[in-house]
């Protein structure tokens, strides 16, 4: 039934034009804003913990969303590496047969991975064991990420650019999340989260990526895997799109810095996938994030947001795990980068939401000084309020180091989990000309 609601069509109309941000209403690029009240409920992303309600998740084979203490629990697949067991979650296909059955978010553009880079999905096989009557099969990958690295993140004097930062995972030759059954074009993503046969280190992760909390043995005295699986809690991340809160979690990245903000697996192959600015060209298989570099700071600041924030104030240096709850706490209370998604699966639009895919190009924001200095560096909830800002003020947003907005071309692999407060349905404005494909107004109507 949660397959069915989160691709139901919402009912039409913009929706939402009472949250835009007070940075647009304040330089008024937008006419139609509005200062309401909305904006604080819209922007602030505190809550008060407990269980996300079944309703509000929309990746449906997800067990649990812990909201006090930030994650998702996934079921847990076993799989193998010359010998070697490895554990893996399952998050998007791109089928929707495959995604419907297997309870996966659909993502059509993974079957664009591959494109000019043949190492980019994983071509794995899958065997059964003998006398399976009622489990699945192992799949045996050709790569597997490193956990026993010590992952390094020491502040720079403003947060962001860290002075230090090395990984705790790194993925070997021929790893990828991306992987294809042989005998079948479907691309699952499908990350390696852990290795080996237990006891698993979820405090220093050692032998699990940096966003495990906890993994949970499968029940094998009540009954077969199909029902009493192996499970793990992967730390959340807390995010925007269309103005409205979501929940994501992040696995992977190709930049090494970017792995380190993210608690995820540095998996330089991803840049070769198809291809650097695509978004919604033909033949891309990624969507644009946008992260700020210097947005503002501040762990009780409702207009914190960005890399200088998490790193500041999000405890980011510090190993995550259930024990520090200071972590887990800041992260509850606006600790997050707070970064702004494009495209989401229950978006209104067709092409929208076909358009969702969890590989995601960063398009790092810059506020200028004169930003900085009028406080205009507020936080901002919209992928198009963020590209039409850059677009007609540039005075005020740019990309790192004064250059023109747009890809950085590091990627981060981020499956969507769900959302706290509104589905994501409509953009809050319009889009700009060039910043999208197929849209009333994407081109040029002179």
């Amino acid at each position: 039934m949660r397959t069915q609601q989160r691709r139901r069509v919402i009912r039409g109309g913009l929706i939402g034009l009472a949250a835009v941000t007070t940075l647009v209403s304040a330089i008024a690029v937008q006419a139609n804003a509005s200062t309401s009240p909305a904006l604080k409920s819209t922007a602030d992303v505190r809550t008060a913990g407990g269980v996300l309600p079944s309703s509000k998740i929309i990746l449906p084979s997800a067990v649990k969303v812990d909201l006090t203490n930030g994650f998702v629990r996934l079921p847990l697949h076993r799989g193998e590496f010359e010998g070697q067991t490895v554990w893996y979650v399952l998050t998007e296909a791109s089928d929707q047969g495959a995604a419907d059955d297997l309870g996966l978010n659909y993502a059509p553009k993974l079957g664009n991975a591959s494109i000019g880079c043949p190492d980019c999905v994983q071509d794995v096989t899958l065997t059964a064991a003998a006398g399976n009557v009622f489990n699945e099969g192992v799949v045996h990958f050709q790569g597997i990420p490193d956990f026993s690295p010590a992952r390094v993140l020491k502040a720079g004097p403003t947060g962001f650019p860290p002075a230090e930062a090395t990984p705790g995972a790194v993925g070997g030759a021929k790893y990828s999340p991306f992987i294809r059954i042989a005998g079948s074009q479907t691309v699952y993503n499908a990350p390696i989260v852990a290795v080996g046969n237990g006891p698993f280190d979820v405090d220093h992760h050692t032998n699990t990526g940096d966003r495990v909390l906890a993994v949970h043995p499968a029940a094998k005295a009540t009954g077969p895997a199909q029902f009493h699986g192996a499970s793990v809690d992967l730390l959340l991340v807390r995010g925007f799109d269309s103005g409205k809160r979501i929940l994501y979690i992040s696995t992977d990245a190709s930049d090494a810095t970017t792995a380190v903000l993210e608690r995820a697996t540095y998996v330089p192959a991803l840049n070769g996938t198809a291809f650097a600015g695509g978004d919604d060209f033909l033949g891309s298989v990624r969507e644009r994030i946008f992260p700020f570099v210097n947005g503002q700071t501040g762990a009780h600041n409702p207009q914190a947001q960005g890399l200088s924030h998490v790193i500041l104030d999000g405890h980011a240096a510090e190993d995550a795990s259930l024990k520090n709850k200071a972590l887990l706490q800041a992260l509850l209370n606006n600790g997050d980068a707070l970064n702004v998604q494009g495209d989401f699966p229950t978006l209104t639009e067709n092409n929208r939401r076909a358009a969702y895919s969890p590989l995601w190009e960063a398009q790092f924001g810059e506020w200028t000084p004169k930003a900085v200095k009028a406080g205009l560096n507020t936080r901002q909830t919209d992928e198009f309020q963020i590209l039409k800002l850059a677009a007609q003020r540039p005075d005020l947003l740019t990309g790192p180091g004064g250059a023109e907005f747009g890809s950085v071309k590091a990627l981060i692999n981020c499956p969507v989990i769900g959302y706290l407060d509104e589905e994501p349905n409509e953009d809050l404005i319009a889009p700009v000309p060039g910043s999208a494909v197929d849209f009333p107004g994407a081109y040029f109507q002179g």
